[in-house]
């Protein structure tokens, strides 16, 4: 009795571990999960008490936060790219939806305003700069540049390879795939989504970009299935660059004043090269007028001597 007792013992702890073991969260790497009493898988954002979702993507304000928890503790222990995302990752207030907050601030009090990219659109500003709205990203626009190859794809073929890992891998519907267009080793797609348009159940644009921007850079937010294998025919589709480009609803709100500065630099230079250039002319005009002088003196010596030296020797 006491074998089979241990036996069974065995098994139940086998299956409580595979159980355990499941409790993952398949689209966000960056969660901490565990199971409850009624066997309920529960995830929760690395650094927050922020619930995930599991069965769709993680929202790009939500993964930046995220991300940014071992960059914290690197910097803690004295460790050291329409509108491209120049700015790079920051620490980024979220809305409770996940979505970012339109006014951020970093920690020395300096502030803008972003996109629902996340992406900064304004300049920047202390405290008291008043961001009205958060201004939505209706177009992206990704550039790929794959390796060199002996010849191209077909470009049907790479236009259903790439909608079918954006509808599959990414859970984006196909409506708002507005276009990819393919000339080796180039390839455009674009991305179109209207506050009108999407539904609360669509991802969003901006989210999608996230995940395959690191998906491209080797860094994919998923738990499972993280690497990104892309083939077009059987080929596999090797990328080397990317670009993203973000289009608002509303044009950016980039102050003269940086322009401005800029072209007064321009100015400037064009002044001091042309006043050196007229100069150089001056100095260079009075040099052949001297030259010209001296010339004209020589000639008339000379003339004199030969005079002189006639005149000595005439009868």
């Amino acid at each position: 009795m006491e074998p089979l007792f241990g036996v069974l013992l065995g098994l139940i702890l086998a299956v409580a571990s595979a159980a355990e073991s499941n409790c993952t969260c398949a689209t966000n790497k960056w969660t901490v999960c565990a199971q409850d009493a009624s066997g309920n898988c529960t995830c929760m954002l690395v650094g927050s008490n922020h619930k995930v979702d599991c069965s769709t993507l993680t929202s790009k304000c939500l993964l930046m936060k995220a991300e940014m928890i071992p960059l914290k503790e690197k910097r803690f222990r004295g460790r050291p790219r329409g509108l491209l995302d120049n700015d790079g990752i920051y620490n980024p207030d979220c809305e409770d939806s996940g979505i970012f907050k339109a006014r951020q601030c970093n920690q020395t009090d300096t502030c803008w305003c972003v996109n629902t990219a996340g992406v900064r659109r304004t300049e920047k500003g202390g405290k008291s700069l008043s961001c009205s709205e958060l201004v939505r990203t209706s177009w992206i626009y990704i550039e790929l540049k794959h390796k060199k190859r002996s010849s191209a794809f077909d470009v049907p073929e790479v236009a259903n390879a790439l909608k079918h890992l954006f509808e599959s891998r990414y859970k984006l519907h196909p409506k708002y795939i507005a276009a990819i267009k393919y000339d080796s080793p180039l390839i455009q797609i674009g991305l179109n989504q209207n506050d009108s348009k999407k539904s609360r159940c669509d991802v969003d644009i901006a989210d999608v970009a996230y995940y395959f921007e690191k998906d491209i850079k080797d860094d994919s937010v998923f738990h499972s299935n993280s690497t990104l294998t892309v083939s077009v025919n059987g080929d596999a589709l090797d990328i080397e660059k990317l670009w993203i480009y973000y289009v608002d609803e509303k044009p950016p709100e980039f102050c003269m004043r940086q322009l401005v500065s800029g072209i007064s630099a321009v100015v400037t230079v064009v002044i001091l090269t042309a006043g050196f250039g007229i100069t150089v002319l001056v100095v260079l005009k009075w040099l052949l007028l001297q030259s010209y002088h001296l010339s004209g003196y020589i000639l008339v010596s000379f003339l004199q001597m030969v005079d002189q030296v006639f005149y000595c020797n005439s009868p």
